[in-house]
């Protein structure tokens, strides 16, 4: 079976670096997990961020010594996994913490979808979502 490609957005590959290794080193097994199932891997590792304006907005869930991580990312028209940002949960109101992240996520992927477009020439192309 092939497997999925994952990339990051080129502002989250160098924030990745200031992660905790513990986390690091989760994000990396979730993200083999990613590459390998695609579209069919859910909860507990993936799920759908409601109030973006991508309808396929995801969430990789993670939990690092009692601390909750949560990582946006999309599945973009070639059907790549683009990570765009995260961030820990922890003493940060759940509402707000998900406003920055959705907000920062759709900027980031809607830059992405621009370079796609760019990059190939196809008007209109990014708005659709990827076929499974």
């Amino acid at each position: 079976m092939a497997e999925w490609k994952v990339e990051f957005h080129e502002r989250f590959k160098s924030e990745i670096t200031d992660l905790p290794s513990g986390v690091r080193i989760e994000l990396a097994a979730v993200l083999i997990l990613l590459r390998e199932k695609g579209f069919r891997l859910g909860r507990p590792e993936v799920d759908t961020l409601e109030g973006s304006r991508h309808p396929n907005m995801k969430e990789l869930r993670l939990k690092v010594l009692k601390v909750q991580w949560r990582f946006a990312f999309a599945f973009d028209p070639e059907r790549k996994a683009v990570v765009l940002c995260g961030g820990s949960k922890s003493g940060v109101n759940q509402k707000l913490f998900y406003k920055r992240l959705i907000d920062l996520a759709d900027k980031r992927y809607d830059d992405h979808l621009a370079s796609l477009e760019k990059r190939h020439g196809r008007s209109g192309q990014a708005d659709k979502r990827p076929s499974r």
